[in-house]
């Protein structure tokens, strides 16, 4: 898909999925200010607004303390208050508990990625098909590691039995294992007793697990009698923190931000959760990386991280983005277009095309007739991560994955423009 670099010296360096159709889109006269797009491609959740939500930031004050470098592991307020939620929402009554020293700040969620990776030793590393498109190269540029791919399959709903992911673990031998959690693109979920027994699992084994956990707070599996106080309707929240016995002891490392949970992707502000002796190590990694986060938005941030205000936020997000995906899928299915299985997390469906008429039952082919209608999409063979393109046949030739991350307007629009799409080859 890229063209070669003729450059001496420099390799060519693959885009993304989301950022490889937005470029193509914007060749045919994409762009955001444009209201005859809708971008059904995209990796994040709409900004503004919605019922029942604490009011957006709109203004930062810059003090004169955070014109200077931030810390590499981050503002130490920063860290104390994500290591202060983490134990008020996951860790009540237990006896091993966060502090600032278990936290490690970053500019966003792949740079956090990007500083687990660099830190990983001479090991086989675990990850799934499908998954995360920006994994592939993730999992490429560092080559101490050596990346062992762990199919899903649709016919299991994309989901693997603590059983089945212990044979895999034991039988390839390897030490950490990367998961999103809800899962990019399928929506897939790992919660409760599940949860729970995959982090004995990394203690019993002795495997990180590391969880990218940027979806956790979009969860549509809790009815009303599942909520945890229906009285004062407190969302359910998935966290793997929530099953961690020793917190400097357990290989298990948690990776969230702002980006998506409380809907601030252009802060750029993640977090790692973990034992000490990884974040002192990513630290590290960190200070010939990148050099520590945006410092202004750090102090900024602060006050998101208040549970109550966390709690406000995720409530809003699962009524009103439950509300964008039963539109989505109801759509979806008039159109002969299915989810496998249906998301239980995340703003995403995994669509099988294969019901459509030829040439729209190929993901890239879909995609370049959306484009035609004004409508991204992005095709399912990004999602086959494919680290070093060790495996020759794509996957997921049939699939796309549409996001009801845009305001509800938008969604209907993109919709709309797919019908147009798929009556052209009726």
């Amino acid at each position: 898909m890229e063209k070669q670099n003729s450059i001496p010296g420099f390799r060519a360096v693959p885009r993304t999925g989301v950022i490889y159709v937005t470029h193509e889109a914007t060749r045919h006269g994409f762009s955001y200010s444009n209201p005859d797009w809708a971008n059904l491609g995209q990796g994040s959740p709409e900004t503004g607004d919605i019922p029942g939500a604490p009011p957006r930031v709109t203004e930062v004050t810059i003090s004169e303390a955070s014109r200077q470098y931030s810390p590499v592991a981050g503002n130490k307020f920063l860290c104390r208050a994500v290591a202060d939620f983490y134990n008020a929402t996951y860790r009540r009554g237990k006896k091993s508990k966060y502090t600032a020293e278990n936290v490690s700040i970053a500019s966003g969620g792949r740079l956090a990625l990007t500083r687990l990776a660099s830190a990983l030793g001479n090991i086989n590393m675990g990850h799934f098909i499908p998954d995360y498109t920006a994994y592939e190269e993730l999992l490429s540029v560092f080559k101490a590691f050596t990346p062992i791919p762990i199919l899903l399959r649709a016919e299991t709903g994309y989901k693997i039995s603590p059983s089945d992911l212990k044979e895999e673990i034991l039988g390839r031998g390897l030490s950490a294992l990367l998961a999103s959690n809800p899962s990019n693109p399928t929506g897939q979920l790992i919660e409760g007793k599940e949860l729970s027994a995959w982090c004995a699992i990394a203690r019993e084994c002795q495997c990180s697990m590391i969880f990218d956990e940027f979806y956790s707070h979009y969860i549509y599996s809790n009815k009303k009698s599942e909520i945890r106080n229906p009285k004062s309707e407190i969302p359910k929240m998935v966290s793997a923190a929530e099953f961690v016995e020793d917190i400097d002891q357990d290989p298990i490392i948690v990776v969230d931000g702002l980006t998506k949970n409380w809907r601030y992707p252009g802060w750029r502000i993640s977090w790692t959760l973990g034992p000490k002796a990884v974040i002192e190590a990513i630290a590290s990694a960190g200070s010939f990386l990148d050099g520590g986060a945006n410092h202004p938005f750090q102090n900024a941030a602060l006050p998101l991280l208040d549970p109550k205000n966390a709690a406000a936020e995720t409530l809003a997000i699962q009524k009103h983005f439950d509300k964008k995906r039963e539109l989505l899928l109801s759509r979806l299915k008039k159109m002969s277009i299915n989810a496998d299985a249906k998301p239980a997390g995340a703003f995403y469906v995994w669509a099988n095309l294969a019901k459509l008429p030829p040439p729209l039952d190929d993901g890239m082919n879909f995609f370049r007739e959306c484009l035609k209608e004004k409508v991204i999409v992005v095709p399912g063979v990004f999602f086959d991560v494919n680290p070093g393109n060790r495996r020759t046949t794509a996957r997921y030739k049939n699939y796309c994955r549409i996001s009801f991350g845009p305001e509800i307007e938008k969604l209907e629009l993109g919709l709309d423009a797919i019908g147009r799409v798929i009556s052209k080859f009726k």
